[in-house]
C-alpha cells in the first residue's frame, strides 16, 4: 500500500492560548496548556518517526486553500472576521475556539492539506492518505467557528472532489468524540454525501448528533448519527460499525470515503468518557479499509481532528496508520493490556438498543 502523509511545523504554530483544558485563563482558572495543543500531533508524528512508519510513507505537502473554495462553506463575512483577527492580535472564533496572530494562514494550510491529500489519492498517486493538520475542522459551521474549529477542513474538501473533481457519490464516517455537527451542516440536505457520526451522545455540541437527525429534503436518510452512551467500548464501537456503518457503505456505494479521524473516543481522553483502545482504531480502519476496497478502489482520506491525551494519541494513531500502509513496525501499545482488561468493553443493553435503532435507521438508505 502506497499511503500519502500530510503534515507541517506550521500546524504545530496555530496558538490556542493558555487555558485550563478550553476555559482561558484568568482569575480562578490558573494557566495551563490550552486542551487542543500541539503537544498530541507532535508526538504522533514522531512516533510515526522513531517506529520507521515515517520513511515508508509518502510525503504529501500542504497548500494553502483559496477564499473561493473556503466560500463553498463558509460566509464571507466569516472569513473576513477571522481575517482581521488573525493580522492583529488574534481573538476568538466562536465558541471556545481561540487563536492567535497569524493562524489564519495556518487554518488555510489545513483546509488546503486535506484537499491535498484528496486529490492525491484521487490521481492514484497514494492508495489512501492522512492529513495530519491542525487546527482541526469538523465543528466548524458555515457563519462561526466552534470546538477549536476554525475552518470545516472536510467539508471543504468533500466540496472540491464534487465541484472540481467531478465526484457524484462522497461519505464521510466521523469517529470523533464529539458529534461532527459542522460536516453534518454542510450536507444536510444534500443526497450526493452519506454523512456518519459515531459519538458520545449529548457531549458536545450539546442537544446535537441526535438518531433522528437523519437528514432533511433531498437529503432526507442521508444522516446517520450513532450517539453512543458514555462508556462504550470495544464491543459497542466493533457492532456500530459491522452492523450500521459498514452496511450504510456498501449500500450507498461512495466513490471516496473521508474520515474525520479524532483520538479522543478512547480511553484516558480528558474530553470524552469513551473505552475505545488503539486495537479497537485499528479494527475501525481495517473495517473501512475492506468497505473502500469493495466500493470505490480502495480511496480513503483521513483528516485529523480531536484527541488530547498526549501519552495515548499516538499509540492510537500508529495502529492506524499500520493499517493503511499495510505496516507492522513491531511497536507494541504499553497501554493496550491495561484497557483491553477492564471492565465495560462488553456491549451492554442500552448501547444495543442505540445501535439497533441506527441499524434500522439505516436500513431505509437506498
Amino acid at each position: 500500500m502506497a499511503t500519502g502523509f500530510v503534515h507541517h511545523e506550521r500546524y504545530l504554530w496555530h496558538d490556542t492560548r493558555s487555558a485550563g483544558l478550553w476555559l482561558p485563563a484568568g482569575r480562578m482558572v490558573q494557566p495551563d496548556a490550552h486542551a487542543e495543543s500541539p503537544e498530541t500531533k507532535r508526538r504522533f508524528r514522531n512516533l510515526l518517526e522513531v517506529s520507521g512508519l515515517l520513511e515508508r510513507l509518502v510525503t504529501i505537502a500542504p497548500r494553502m486553500a483559496t477564499e473561493e473554495e473556503l466560500l463553498r462553506f463558509h460566509t464571507r463575512d466569516y472569513i473576513e472576521r477571522i481575517k482581521s483577527l488573525s493580522a492583529d492580535n488574534g481573538g476568538d472564533a466562536g465558541e471556545t475556539t481561540p487563536f492567535g496572530p497569524g493562524s489564519y494562514e495556518i487554518a488555510l494550510l489545513a483546509a488546503g492539506g486535506v484537499m491535498n491529500a484528496l486529490d492525491a489519492v484521487l490521481d492514484g498517486t497514494v492508495d489512501n492518505a492522512y492529513a495530519l493538520v491542525r487546527p482541526p475542522g469538523h465543528h466548524a459551521e458555515p457563519d462561526r467557528g466552534r470546538g477549536f474549529c476554525i475552518f470545516g477542513n472536510v467539508a471543504i474538501a468533500v466540496m472540491h472532489a464534487m465541484e472540481v473533481r467531478g465526484l457524484e457519490r462522497v461519505a464521510t464516517v466521523d469517529w470523533d468524540v464529539h458529534h461532527g455537527n459542522g460536516t453534518q451542516k454542510a450536507f444536510y440536505a444534500d443526497p450526493r454525501v452519506l454523512t456518519i457520526s459515531i459519538h458520545q451522545d449529548d457531549c458536545y455540541p450539546a442537544h446535537s448528533g441526535a438518531l433522528d437527525e437523519t437528514g432533511e429534503g433531498p437529503g432526507a436518510g442521508y444522516n446517520i448519527n450513532l450517539p453512543l452512551p458514555p462508556g462504550s467500548g470495544r464491543e459497542a464501537y466493533g457492532a456500530a460499525f459491522e452492523r450500521v456503518i459498514a452496511p450504510a457503505l456498501r449500500t450507498f456505494k461512495p466513490e471516496l470515503i473521508v474520515v474525520p479521524s479524532g483520538f479522543d473516543a478512547r480511553v484516558y481522553d480528558p474530553l470524552g468518557r469513551m473505552m475505545v483502545s488503539s486495537g479497537s482504531y485499528r479494527r475501525m480502519a481495517r473495517i473501512l479499509m475492506d468497505v473502500a476496497a469493495e466500493c470505490c478502489a480502495g480511496r480513503l482520506v483521513l483528516a485529523h481532528e480531536g484527541g488530547y491525551s498526549t501519552a495515548y494519541v499516538p499509540f492510537c494513531g500508529l495502529a492506524v496508520m499500520e493499517e493503511l500502509s499495510a505496516s507492522n513496525t513491531g511497536v507494541t501499545d504499553p497501554y493496550l493490556a491495561f484497557i483491553e482488561e477492564m471492565g465495560g468493553h462488553e456491549l451492554y443493553g442500552h448501547q444495543e438498543a442505540v445501535i439497533a435503532e441506527a441499524e434500522r435507521l439505516a436500513a431505509r438508505l437506498s
